[in-house]
């Protein structure tokens, strides 16, 4: 039953005020963003990606892989290395830095893409690609990790500049930039 404090008041009298689905909740995002538990769960795909290419380990690629899924469609809420970087580590650096969610969900899913497509070509047989997307993933998780570059994010800034993806999404987007020190 709707109570009085879930209705706003309109010129032909009272209608209920939107409420955010359950399917929009389970995938929901966070907006803001803590960078410093961005930059940490970078880390940890930096760790683990570097951990495959030593090892060769076609799983471990697997395994990032799913985490970006994760990431992607729930936030950090089921990604074990998120919740690690959530919960544990960056509440250690004090306050959080916030910074605008969509552009960080994007570059998950460039993450996603990229480490789906290193598994993919690596179970078929063609190494030397999978091997390399690997690489690029360990290089952009890193910039992001150590430096605070968010690849995907400077993308998503171009993208929103260029109307491709619309100002409703994020109306601080569209001046993502390399971050000043």
């Amino acid at each position: 039953m709707p109570q009085f404090t879930d209705r706003i008041p309109a010129a032909t009298g009272f209608i209920p005020a939107p409420r955010e689905s359950r399917l929009r909740r389970l995938f929901a995002f966070p907006n803001p963003v803590n960078e410093y538990a961005a930059r940490f769960t970078a880390g940890i795909v930096v760790l683990l990606a570097l951990a495959a290419v030593v090892t060769g380990a076609v799983w471990l690629v697997g395994v990032i892989a799913v985490g970006f899924v994760l990431r992607v469609a729930f936030g950090p809420r089921i990604s074990p290395a998120a919740l690690l970087a959530v919960k544990v580590l960056a509440p250690r650096l004090g306050a959080p830095k916030l910074v605008p969610g969509p552009p960080k969900r994007f570059a998950q899913g460039m993450g996603a893409v990229l480490s789906l497509a290193a598994f993919l070509l690596l179970g078929a047989g063609a190494s030397l690609a999978g091997w390399t997307l690997v690489v690029f993933l360990v290089v952009a998780a890193s910039l992001e990790s150590f430096l605070g570059l968010c690849l995907g994010c400077l993308i998503f800034g171009v993208l929103a500049r260029r109307g491709l993806i619309t100002a409703s999404v994020c109306e601080e987007c569209a001046n993502v930039t390399v971050p000043s020190r």
